[in-house]
Parts: structure tokens; sequence; C-alpha cells
């Protein structure tokens, strides 16, 4: 696992040990930021449940402004805290420690708003819907963002995650086991 493009190129992370976080494959991440490489330079870029803080960091690589990392799990913070120590990137991040809904109520009610929301929740659970449940009534995605969540490709196909009526699911890309949700506001 490594930085691909942009500043820290080459920069490889360390991932938390046990097996309760699944990094999102180089290839796949490859492919999401050639998607949205457009849209990085001078971004806020929110990265919920950061797990090594990979995605963040690829954007803050590539020219974000600034990444908030959220993550809860010990292992999963030390390596966050490691890698942005590793880029050279940490005046531009911010980690909070604790669970991603109580970091989206601090940020909502600090006034922040991101211009990218990453969201990887664990695949074998209903975060992701509650995430996406939670996110639709805050104002933490600017008027013009886009949400980008990653989800297991085989549970997607089988039973879609449900929209929240203010997003609209404007792509999905699959990558393997791997499958990118895009959402806008509607």
């Amino acid at each position: 696992m490594r930085v691909i493009s942009g500043s820290a190129r080459r920069v490889h992370l360390t991932a938390p040990k046990g097996l309760n976080t699944r990094p999102t494959a180089d290839m796949a991440k490859e492919s999401l930021f050639n998607i949205i490489s457009a849209e990085i330079h001078g971004v806020r870029f929110l990265d919920l449940f950061c797990g090594s803080g990979a995605i963040g960091l690829e954007a803050l690589s590539r020219g974000a402004r600034e990444a908030v990392f959220v993550e809860n799990a010990k292992p999963a913070i030390a390596a966050t805290l490691q890698n942005i120590e590793k880029t050279k990137l940490a005046q531009y991040a911010k980690l909070l420690e604790m669970p991603a809904e109580k970091a989206i109520n601090t940020l909502d009610a600090s006034g922040s708003s991101f211009d990218i929301i990453f969201l990887d929740p664990p695949y074998d659970t209903n975060l992701l819907t509650q995430t996406l449940n939670h996110l639709a009534r805050t104002s933490l995605l600017c008027e013009t963002g886009i949400i980008i969540a990653e989800t297991d490709s085989k549970s997607h196909e089988a039973s879609p995650i449900p929209t929240p009526s203010v997003f609209e699911l404007t792509g999905t890309r699959i990558y393997g086991r791997t499958c990118f949700l895009f959402f806008t506001w509607i």
C-alpha cells in the first residue's frame, strides 16, 4: 500500500495491525483518483472510517487543501498517525479519534463543510446506509460536493444501498470486490 501520485508519491503506508481494517487496493484507489482528479486541487476532504488514512492522504498528496480523518479503532488511529507523519502532510491533516456519527455531529455543529466526503465503513454492517442518512441531515457536504462511498460489489449487486431522498446516485464503479458509489445533492 502506497501513495500513488502527487507530493508524497511512492511513500509506503502502514496498514493497521489485525483483520478489522480492509485497505482499499492500490488499483481501485488509482482508478478512483483518475475519476476525481480534476476536482481534487484545493478541496476540503473528509475521510470517514479512514482506516490507514490512505484515501485522504492520496487526496492531500494530489493537492487537496485540507483533509479531516475520522477513525475510532486504536490500531487504525496509530497507522493513520504514522502515515500522516511519513507523508509529511501533517500541516494539512486533522485526525478525529471518535466514531463517525459523533464526528459528523461535531463537524456539523462547528459549521464545517467539505467538497468531497469519502466513507468506507466495514462491509458487513449497515453503517453505510446509517452514515448516508446521517449526512443527509447535515450541511457537511457543500452544495456542489460529492460523497463517495466504498462498499463490497457482491453485496451491492445483491442488495443495492438505499439512497437518501436528498441525494442522487450519479455513478457506480466496480473494481473487483470494490464498489464506489457517487452521490450529489439533488
